[in-house]
């Protein structure tokens, strides 16, 4: 029998059957070294990735919300009780290298034509214990590792995205809180100005057209105001819920006091996918599928399972003795696939293919993650320009606003040429604002696409890899 087991262990390892393979990273140098565009090219010295989140939201109040989110949020729980059924399957499977044991105490009476009823009894323990000669447990065990990594870092992906999400509702509640502010002056202002051209009209100095034009102008600023009012409500209605709370107000401060960080950086390619959760989830994934590539292949050879079983027993097998003896027994079995051998070839065709759809998933990943930072760092820039030029813009209209006051108070200017420089510095102003929102949207983007603050493993990349096409 050692002989048997040591001639088809032996077979295994010559034939290069890959059952004990364990998983290498991919080489896609070529997908990671042109990962960022040229002209978005950034100061590598301190990425954006190494910032933890509390540094890039100095907001105070922004910071309690995050920290009631990360305690409260629903999906952010779901996503920890996943990495919990994950260790729990790790810990089964790491289990299953032992022996079960079990109890089996068993009682009987028996009587033939109403004779005295035998009394029979055992009273005994039994064991199975698995050899894993061919990496059926191994395996086993590395795709539950490689599950549990997948469910962390689906875990923190979660957790990336709930911050930038109530980050990005609570500088969407202050964009709203500005344009809110701009347009009931707006509303102020279209008041005064129809009360001027009433006072006109009955001096005969205005017609009714011109007060009716005016009243539609200041209605559509009125209802402008309304519109953004309700969109505060349902923002804050949106926070709220993610927060795990019923609708209520949310406590914030103002845009103008915000501030982020003047140089961002993405860091170099590596960094950011060694960052990137999803990219970790990813591989995990091509993990899982790799060592169940192995496992079909272990399917092809033979299970080994030993059972033992003693007690004590009344029930010698012809006769019923008491006092009764000891029962010792053990068993080797070997059980090697024959007839379903079509079926294993077929399985482990599938896994074949599943692996290969695993690693292309995650080449794409990596692509997507350079697309996702790309897309970011040109908004940042883009927005940080727009706001250079419109600061420029609004200068403008600020010096005539106060140019046509002194003309007006003067005599040398009307009412109606003041409201129009009044009114294209509250349009610069609300141009101003939606470019400052856009910045710090750039920046939650970059912040979520770089996937700051969590936990860096081994760096992608650094080994060859080939997909095994071999047969078992």
């Amino acid at each position: 029998m050692k002989k048997i087991l040591f001639a088809l262990f032996a077979t295994c390892l010559l034939e290069g059957c890959g059952i004990y393979n364990k998983y290498k990273q991919p080489d896609l140098t070529a997908t990671t070294d042109s990962l960022f565009r040229e002209e978005l090219a950034a100061d590598t010295a301190s990425s954006l990735a190494e910032l933890s989140w509390k540094e890039l939201f100095a907001d105070p109040q922004l910071q309690d919300l995050i920290s009631q989110a990360l305690r409260t949020n629903t999906d952010l729980h779901i996503a920890r009780l996943k990495v919990k059924e994950a260790q729990a399957s790790l810990m089964s499977s790491k289990l299953a290298y032992l022996p079960s044991l079990q109890l089996d105490p068993e009682g009987s009476l028996s009587s033939f034509e109403r004779s005295k009823p035998a009394k029979t009894y055992t009273l005994g323990a039994s064991a199975s214990w698995e050899a894993d000669l061919f990496g059926k447990l191994t395996n086993a065990k590395r795709n539950a590792r490689a599950a549990l990594e997948e469910s962390d870092a689906y875990r923190q992906a979660v957790q990336t995205q709930l911050i930038a999400t109530v980050a990005e509702s609570y500088y969407t509640l202050l964009m709203l809180d500005e344009q809110a502010n701009v347009t009931a002056e707006t509303v102020e202002n279209w008041k005064e100005y129809v009360q001027t051209l009433y006072s006109l009209m009955k001096a005969g100095q205005a017609d009714r057209s011109t007060v009716s034009q005016a009243e539609a102008s200041r209605a559509d600023a009125a209802a402008s105001l309304l519109s953004l009012q309700q969109s505060i409500k349902e923002t804050e209605n949106s926070l709220s819920s993610l927060l795990g709370q019923t609708a209520r107000h949310i406590e914030r401060g103002s845009l103008s006091r915000q501030s982020f960080p003047q140089n961002l950086s993405t860091g170099v390619p590596l960094d950011l996918l060694a960052n990137r959760p999803d990219i970790r989830q990813a591989e995990a994934a091509l993990k899982q599928a790799f060592y169940t590539t192995n496992s079909a292949r272990a399917a092809f050879y033979p299970s080994i399972t030993l059972n033992g079983a003693a007690g004590w027993t009344n029930n010698g097998g012809t006769t019923i003795t008491n006092p009764g003896g000891w029962l010792l027994q053990a068993i080797g079995s070997l059980i090697q696939p024959l007839f379903n051998r079509g079926e294993n070839i077929a399985n482990l065709k599938i896994a074949k293919a599943q692996q290969e759809e695993a690693l292309l998933s995650f080449r794409q990943s990596l692509l997507d993650a350079g697309e996702e930072v790309n897309n970011a760092l040109s908004q940042w820039q883009t927005a940080r320009e727009r706001i250079r030029l419109n600061d420029e813009q609004v200068k403008h209209p600020q010096n005539t606003v106060h140019d046509t006051q002194l003309l007006m108070e003067h005599g040398t200017t009307n009412f109606l040429e003041a409201l129009t420089a009044r009114q294209s510095l509250l349009s610069a102003r609300l141009t101003l604002i939606a470019d400052r929102y856009d910045e710090i949207q750039s920046v939650i983007s970059l912040y979520h696409a770089l996937a700051a603050e969590t936990t860096k493993d081994t760096l992608f990349f650094s080994l060859s890899y080939t997909l095994p096409v071999s047969g078992p």
